[in-house]
């Protein structure tokens, strides 16, 4: 079942849209193929929440200035109460900081992706643009491609200038009283290490971030820092969670359209995935690398920040396969790992 999409068109730029009572949708800039943000404004007692920042641009700062000037002059004046940030990710932390000194707001966030946030941007612990290029090479990327992702150094660092130095958790679980209305912090995996969706069922309303999108898959990827995860799996299992809400839920996405139909698009995710699952194992009658295997996953031409994507991506596939005991990882003497079909014993006569 497609989604059901109950507003047509996003609001512009600097621009707020009511689509639940209290509730505010937002929409910036990003530098990317993907050109957009939605951010997310809540009533609170004298003032507003936020719920994700942007990316750090003059142009979104400039968004916010005007957005703000607007809130302003409403009934709740334009205080900020709070700033919730559902991960890691720069278009979603990048200005956080800078609305926090700003309003004197608490950032409020999960353990897993504030303290993710400072690893990746001080490149320690096994984060950072050197683990990902040696994680690349190893899975077979080619020099060429290599050398434009390390251009690319500082890249998160771009989108996220500064950094909150100070925090309120989030646990999952957690019940926040915004306004008049309850929210549970409702927490998933594999898109990011502790990603915060909230959801209001006096509302009927899931702020999903990027756990659940309307038309896209959001990006699964396996970092250099946890290399045999299973993050594929992880994220399936925690999208399965969505289905026990009520199926007249407006699902609040950090890109596309807000829609109605969570079990519908949990099962095409679900197909989806098992797609590329299927076209990878087919192509592994031989020993393959995650970079060999590439153009099975996207038949697009990939920029250098889509590439990165990409291989995240497909050695998050071969893990869950591998995992799955539907291939095998070797390791070859010329340093690259390699998946291949397992062999299954011949059923018995």
């Amino acid at each position: 079942m497609l989604p059901d999409y109950p507003f047509a068109t996003p609001p512009a730029a600097g621009e707020m849209f009511e689509v639940a009572p209290g509730v505010r949708w937002l929409r910036m800039p990003l530098p990317f193929a993907l050109n957009h943000i939605n951010l997310w404004l809540l009533e609170d007692d004298g003032g507003w929440t936020i719920v994700d920042t942007g990316f750090a641009l003059d142009a979104v700062k400039e968004c916010w200035q005007t957005v703000l000037s607007q809130l302003a002059a409403t009934t709740h004046g334009g205080r900020i109460v709070r700033i919730i940030v559902t991960h890691f990710h720069p278009d979603h932390l990048g200005l956080a900081a800078w609305l926090q000194e700003l309003s004197g707001a608490p950032v409020c966030m999960t353990l897993g992706e504030y303290l993710t946030g400072h690893a990746v941007w001080h490149e320690i612990g096994g984060h950072g643009n050197q683990p990902m290029l040696r994680q690349f090479r190893a899975h077979g990327l080619d020099a060429e491609r290599c050398a434009a992702l390390e251009r690319r150094s500082g890249g998160y660092n771009r989108g996220v200038p500064s950094l909150p130095t100070r925090y309120q958790r989030l646990f999952a679980g957690d019940h926040l009283v915004i306004g008049r209305h309850r929210w549970q912090v409702r927490v998933g995996y594999g898109h990011s290490p502790e990603h915060a969706a909230l959801y209001s069922s006096e509302l009927g309303v899931l702020i999903s971030g990027d756990m659940l999108l309307p038309k896209i898959s959001t990006n699964i990827s396996v970092f250099a820092v946890t290399p045999m995860a299973d993050s594929l799996a992880d994220y399936l299992h925690s999208i399965d969670a969505y289905r026990e809400l009520p199926p007249e839920t407006l699902v609040l996405p950090s890109h596309g359209l807000p829609f109605y139909g969570i079990e519908g698009r949990v099962d095409a995710l679900h197909a989806h995935h098992e797609e590329r699952l299927l076209a990878l194992e087919e192509r592994c009658g031989n020993p393959r690398t995650a970079a060999d295997l590439l153009m099975a996953l996207f038949s697009r031409d990939l920029d250098t920040h889509q590439t990165m994507f990409a291989m995240g991506e497909a050695i998050a596939h071969l893990n869950r396969l591998e995992h799955a005991g539907r291939l095998t990882r070797s390791e070859g003497a010329d340093g690259l790992i390699r998946f291949v079909r397992t062999q299954r014993p011949a059923p018995e006569p």
